[in-house]
């Protein structure tokens, strides 16, 4: 008896504790009583998921332009390296739950996020900003006329922000239905869902609807036989989703500039820049302008993608947090994620995958069907009886 109990315990990452403790945990933190050290229970399969997309990372900046199977696509596409960075994006969602339920004063809870946002925008702008030129060189300094505004940290930070104070605001919210349904969570956190559909029906209102005129840009790119000039795109359309007329890139260069935008982009290895694509090669005779032109990949339409990315891990949290059996936490994942291959899979005959415009196919079906499949299968090996060799 006493063993089959035990097996019904969650075994994952938040165990249930005795009903006592509980409440005198609730009212010491109701209370504000900080002054017993309380030990921090880390949720042991996300720290594996979050090592292992470092690790991941690492690989494809390190092998990525050997093998551009594993690096990022020129423009159509998904390959092993687009999934890094909605990892990351799923990963900062779910510990958003996980972090601000400690935390039971709004104001605090804000202050603190509007820090940490402030120091990952810091160190964005620090380290891919332009004022570090290793590894070429150890010089340090930066032409603000030309420092890059956008970057990955830039993403994060924007999107940790938008979703933290969007949790803080609904954190109250109680679930009425205690049952192991999925719906349950949706029904406590319906709110989220609604501002998710109006950010994706003001993305692709955006992208398909605003008009995007001819532009020009002076070549900065030193490997260009045009470096120097002044070079035009003809564009005069709307809705494309090629590299040179596309909305998001339009967006970018109005309100970034186009001086302050990569000028390195994956583009420079499309199939119209380069005999060598996908591999980096020497830009063929008669390429067009915009392959040397700039291109901001974590840029300003292109992150309201990342706001949804991180909504769906802040779903995956709340999992976590308000379901206690372990087989309906693994059960509401997969279901989850098979949910999102299947929208992927009805996408894919009217929307092409662009990885450079964070397109919510890649959003919903790409990454994060792998990711709610996958994560199960990580708590499941991080259980109490196999963690101790994964978080030593």
């Amino acid at each position: 008896m006493d063993g089959g109990k035990k097996a019904e315990q969650p075994h994952g990452d938040v165990a249930e504790e005795d009903p006592g403790r509980q409440q005198r945990s609730m009212v010491d933190e109701a209370d504000g009583d900080e002054k017993a050290p309380r030990r921090s229970k880390r949720v042991a399969s996300l720290d594996v998921f979050r090592g292992l997309t470092v690790a991941l990372m690492i690989l494809v900046d390190g092998a990525g332009g050997e093998w551009p199977v594993i690096g990022h696509a020129p423009w159509n596409g998904c390959n092993l390296a687009d999934f890094v960075m909605p990892f990351f994006l799923f990963i900062v969602g779910m510990a958003i739950p996980l972090s601000l339920k400690r935390i039971p004063d709004r104001g605090r809870a804000v202050r603190r996020v509007v820090i940490r946002t402030l120091k990952l925008l810091f160190w964005g702008i620090l380290l891919q900003g332009g004022y570090s030129h290793a590894p070429d060189n150890l010089t340090y300094g930066v032409d603000m006329k030309h420092v890059r505004w956008g970057g990955i940290l830039q993403r994060i930070a924007l999107a940790y922000l938008v979703v933290a104070v969007l949790e803080i605001v609904t954190k109250d919210a109680k679930i009425q239905d205690r049952s192991s349904s999925g719906f349950s969570i949706f029904r406590m956190y319906f709110s989220q869902w609604i501002v998710a559909c109006c950010i994706l029906v003001v993305y692709l209102s955006l992208v398909y609807g605003i008009y995007v005129p001819d532009w020009e840009f002076r070549v900065q790119n030193t490997d260009s036989s045009n470096y120097g000039k002044v070079l035009t795109v003809t564009c005069g359309t709307r809705g494309k989703l090629n590299p040179p007329c596309n909305a998001v890139g339009y967006i970018d260069r109005k309100i970034l500039g186009i001086n302050h935008m990569y000028q390195k982009p994956a583009w420079r290895r499309h199939w119209a820049c380069t005999d060598s694509s996908p591999h980096e090669g020497p830009f063929k005779n008669d390429a067009p302008a915009w392959c040397v032109a700039p291109f901001e990949p974590e840029g300003i339409l292109s992150s309201f993608s990342a706001v949804l990315s991180t909504i769906i891990g802040v779903h995956c949290g709340h999992v976590l947090v308000h379901i206690k059996s372990h087989t309906d936490r693994l059960r509401q994942w997969v279901a989850m994620g098979i949910a999102l291959l299947v929208l992927g899979i009805i996408l894919h005959f009217s929307h092409a995958l662009h990885n450079s415009l964070q397109q919510f196919r890649l959003t919903s079906s790409s990454t994060h069907s792998v990711t709610s499949v996958s994560l199960p299968a990580l708590l499941e090996s991080c259980s109490p009886y196999s963690t101790s060799w994964l978080t030593s």
